[in-house]
């Protein structure tokens, strides 16, 4: 039986997509979903009900909400920020251990579940809709086609996620209605060959428009970009090919060229509240300001904040955030990453670095210890991070305190800008209202470029790399900041990506994909450097899955390591 916990529409009829409703599809043989119920709660509903237009339509519409267990959360962000060579732990938050790949990442932690069983009761909705669409009867077989068609997407996305994380999984295609034990993991080149053939079979029917006239819904060009991303990974797996890298750079090709598609003309532009339907924006992952329709929200503005609450002349806000102290940017991030601040924005326009006061009065200070006392007005500065050492002298001129690298720690660091949530109900609001940027334009670019370096284009790569950059030049700065061919090598590639995607849900398997985890961790990240080992880069099978299979560990075998 499947029970749906019916609300409006997930995706709405009105120009902009919004979860302004969210249907959550509990498929029982597989795992357990996480919902948001609404007043109006209908349950036990029989298996004809996916075959009515409205069932089908709200099966769709659960699938897409299965986005919203990885985008924006905490397990998809300690998943891709932690652990990597441009982000540590901050100073709070109960899984350091995977930043640090200490023994207490295991089989029993509570992310490799949830992100099992959500992303496996999302694939069964999928195969649910898929299996069914034949049947529905008061849609038009346009309608049918595409809808299919993004669901294929969803499901190749979600297994594509799940090989990244754990190597080969249990391939379900076909829909699970009842409880089974059994279950046997598939190789990668099988993981891979079912990804591809989902993603090959949507682009056809998917809406061919840049922005789909109800926004939020995968688009051709989100899925030719997220093919190129598989396509690119594939081609340093167990499943290579030949072919892995051209295929990747004409479907990334195909992207750029959709009408519509562009990089904004300032790079700050990209991740301002208020501004995430962007032409950069070639898919993002819905929210709402509707606390009864928005799940857990997206989370990402909580993680990469300082604890700027406490400092004098401040206390916590809504504009500023609530500080969760929980990512810390590694030294190599700040002084090497982004050490060329004179022509490039993006260190400045990626970390804050003005705090205002709004906590008016005369403080004691506590870290800039250049004068004895500051005062502050209302909207005056009370904090700045200029990024640099500021001589101890130039720092006593100032009325507010100066915070410069060698006073940084785990609670007083460079605060990810990209996230800040201002729109948020209260100051201690969990719940994010922002639209996550989940693929953008920018990186379609670095990947192409990546896939041309690959196959020897290195020009052609430098003039892709080189159109990311003048975007992101300071004014007048955009000669300054291209480079030549002869400067292009896959160390300028893997810091580029960061310089422009930092925070976003993508290092670690990129580290993955270039197979320099181990080896970056260990030169950066001091916290993770003494326990990593080269088989973290999967992550640990969940023992509740083991558990559950007829077998065991013998039908369904522990990553090695773990």
């Amino acid at each position: 039986m499947i029970r749906f916990n019916h609300m409006k529409n997930y995706i709405n009829s009105s120009k902009v997509l919004k979860t302004g409703a969210m249907v959550a599809v509990l498929f029982m043989g597989q795992s357990c979903g996480i919902s948001v119920l609404d007043e109006d709660v209908v349950s036990g509903i029989s298996n004809d009900y996916l075959n009515t237009a409205q069932g089908f339509n709200d099966g769709v519409n659960s699938v897409y909400t299965g986005l919203r267990d990885w985008y924006g959360t905490e397990r998809g962000n300690n998943f891709t920020v932690f652990g990597t060579d441009t982000y540590q732990n901050g100073a709070d938050g109960s899984h350091k251990f995977i930043n640090t790949y200490d023994g207490a990442f295991d089989a029993r932690s509570a992310h490799v579940r949830e992100v099992w069983d959500l992303f496996y009761a999302t694939i069964n909705g999928a195969n649910a809709v898929i299996e069914r669409a034949p049947n529905v009867t008061g849609i038009t077989d346009a309608v049918r086609k595409e809808r299919v068609a993004e669901v294929k997407a969803i499901r190749a996305h979600h297994y594509f996620i799940l090989t990244q994380l754990f190597g080969g999984v249990d391939l379900r295609l076909t829909e699970t209605l009842t409880p089974t034990k059994v279950a046997a993991r598939a190789t990668v080149p099988q993981m891979y060959t079912a990804i591809i053939k989902d993603l090959e079979e949507a682009i056809p029917d998917l809406d061919a428009r840049y922005r789909h006239p109800n926004y939020g819904r995968f688009t051709k060009a989100a899925a030719q970009h997220l093919l190129g991303k598989v396509y690119l990974t594939k081609a340093t797996s167990e499943a290579k090919a030949a072919d892995d890298y051209a295929k990747a750079e004409a479907l990334l090709k195909q992207v750029i060229a959709t009408p519509g598609a562009a990089l904004l003309a300032d790079f700050g532009d990209v991740h301002r509240q208020g501004n995430e339907m962007n032409n950069e924006v070639v898919f993002g992952v819905q929210y709402t300001t509707n606390p009864l329709s928005n799940g857990g929200g997206n989370n990402s503005h909580l993680y990469f904040l300082m604890e700027y609450d406490v400092m004098p002349g401040m206390r916590r806000d809504v504009t500023n955030g609530r500080p969760f102290k929980r990512y810390m940017p590694t030294k190599y991030t700040l002084n090497q990453v982004f050490v060329n601040r004179e022509n490039d924005s993006r260190y400045y326009k990626t970390f804050k670095d003005v705090y205002y006061s709004n906590n008016p009065g005369t403080y004691n200070t506590n870290y800039d210890k250049s004068k004895a006392k500051i005062t502050v007005a209302a909207g005056d500065t009370a904090i700045y991070d200029p990024g640099f050492e500021m001589p101890e002298a130039e720092r006593a001129k100032r009325k507010y305190q100066v915070l410069t690298p060698s006073m940084y720690d785990e609670r007083r660091f460079p605060a990810l800008r990209k996230n800040i949530d201002g729109n948020r109900a209260d100051l201690t609001a969990e719940q994010g209202v922002r639209d996550y940027i989940a693929f953008r334009l920018a990186d379609t670019y670095l990947m192409l470029a990546e896939a041309q370096f690959k196959q020897g284009k290195v020009d052609e790569a430098t003039q892709n790399i080189n159109m990311v950059r003048r975007r992101a030049a300071w004014p007048g700065k955009q000669k300054e900041m291209e480079i030549t061919p002869a400067q292009l090598t896959m160390d300028f590639i893997m810091e580029e990506r960061e310089r422009e995607l930092l925070g976003e849900q993508m290092r670690w398997f990129d580290l993955k994909r270039w197979g320099v985890l181990v080896e970056r961790v260990k030169l950066h990240n001091n916290q993770a450097a003494p326990n990593i080992k080269d088989f973290h880069v999967l992550r640990p099978i969940p023992q509740n899955q083991i558990d559950r299979v007829e077998g065991g560990p013998s039908a369904f075998p522990q990553n090695p390591g773990f």
